[in-house]
């Protein structure tokens, strides 16, 4: 059986999404003649963990792990919360930053490149490299964000000449957070030319969505394969419903996933129809931000909105399957064309119609209309999105809210494992 090392900082206990891709891959590799050996950090300050996913991990997998400095934890003593909200991801618009904000920000733009987990990247390839020569380690795999583990499979490539595959959960420099970053010039430049040289080196490169293959296929020509996130459960369409007209959305919303689009919408619906009134519920299951919540006030939606915050994955799970709509939100710029959130597969899969708000060009578009699951709008489209709630309102009262989807079985996380392992065999 081949051996392959994966290199990852999102492991279980983590929490969210970052950590789910290479934990299902993991899981399922062994059946396609591949032992996985996984290298991950001791101590890592992670902003969610979800103890249910330690299910998923076999017993015989062999686990590395070194210890981790993370400037996050030394950031605390002067703001916990700040420093929170920095680490999962949370930046506050600029308008209304606090000095101490902004500091924060300019420090872990220009002095952590190209991020706060640099400092693992020396003994890491300290320590692997030991590893790799003893254990006669021929493959590995980065995965990033955070991308300084790109810099870990660039050094041991260099050092060794083994087959390394980086793989690309979101872009690097087009990422979504990544202009607001405060960069100096000698930052940006510093971040392009690590980004070039990991492209260009690596043996292959796997990314999540088209999109983001054709911007690194002008950046670079090593070979690119697209390899989309997934679900890894039974589809099952027995669970009972929510008796309300529930509206679910799964995951972080922040100040750039604000959709007013939606919420005027919604407001409009509640004024208007006495019955919609009475039934709707809007669920936000995961961290949501002061600033989406003001908006929601705004509108007049206070009374509407269940805010669970962060629940494991089994209860998400769970929450998909009864809720009557799914909402998928992602922020109106041209960086998040390039992304495909990963619940959108397990979206699908649970069977429910999904409303996706987003930019103007996204692959979300083409999987929903392919498979079937759902329907994609605009931020500028109110009046096909008022029409469309309209409509599953009405086949709500008449239980007949549902989805006909096809074609689900190509994003199951085995059979996307079995492609992996075809690579990686190769």
């Amino acid at each position: 059986m081949k051996k392959v090392l994966i290199i990852t900082y999102y492991w279980p206990p983590a929490g969210g999404p970052g950590v789910q891709r290479w934990l299902k891959f993991v899981k399922y590799l062994p059946e396609f003649g591949i032992e996985p050996i996984v290298y991950c950090p001791d101590n890592p300050n992670y902003p969610f963990t979800d103890t249910s996913l330690v299910s998923d991990i076999n017993s015989d997998l062999t686990v590395l792990k070194t210890p981790i400095r993370e400037p996050y934890k030394w950031a605390q003593l002067f703001s916990k919360s700040k420093t929170a909200k920095l680490s999962k991801g949370l930046i506050t618009n600029q308008k209304k930053q606090s000095v101490l904000e902004k500091l924060l920000l300019f420090v872990r733009g220009n002095f952590f490149i190209p991020d706060a987990r640099i400092s693992w990247v020396r003994p890491s390839i300290l320590f692997l490299s030991d590893y790799i020569l003893t254990h006669k380690i021929d493959t590995i795999v980065t995965t990033g964000p955070p991308h300084s583990l790109h810099l870990i499979g660039l050094q041991l490539k260099q050092k060794h000449s083994i087959k390394w595959v980086a793989d690309f959960r979101d872009p690097w420099t087009q990422i979504g957070y990544h202009k607001k970053l405060k960069l100096s010039s000698f930052a940006q430049k510093k971040h392009k030319t690590l980004e070039a040289t990991v492209l260009q080196t690596a043996d292959e490169l796997l990314v999540t969505s088209l999109k983001t293959k054709t911007l690194f296929s002008e950046l670079t020509s090593t070979p690119i394969s697209v390899l989309t996130n997934g679900f890894d459960f039974e589809i099952s369409s027995g669970t009972p419903l929510d008796s309300k007209f529930t509206l679910s959305h799964i995951g972080s919303l922040f100040e750039g996933r604000n959709p007013s689009v939606l919420w005027k919408v919604l407001s409009g619906l509640i004024k208007e129809s006495e019955d919609f009134a009475e039934t709707f519920q809007l669920n936000l299951i995961g961290s949501v931000s002061t600033e989406v919540l003001d908006t929601l006030c705004s509108y007049g939606l206070e009374n509407y909105i269940s805010n669970l915050g962060y629940v494991s994955h089994t209860d998400v799970l769970e929450y998909q399957r009864k809720t009557q709509l799914l909402l998928l939100i992602e922020e109106d710029s041209k960086e998040t064309e390039y992304i495909i959130p990963g619940k959108l597969f397990e979206y699908m899969a649970s069977k429910r119609p999904i409303i996706a708000i987003g930019p103007e060009s996204s692959d979300v578009e083409a999987i929903l209309n392919q498979t079937y699951s759902g329907t994609y709008f605009r931020y500028d489209e109110a009046v096909a999105l008022r029409k469309l709630l309209l409509q599953h309102f009405e086949a709500y009262k008449d239980q007949q809210l549902k989805v006909d989807s096809k074609g689900l079985d190509a994003y199951s996380r085995k059979s996307l494992t079995q492609q992996l392992a075809h690579k990686l065999l190769n």
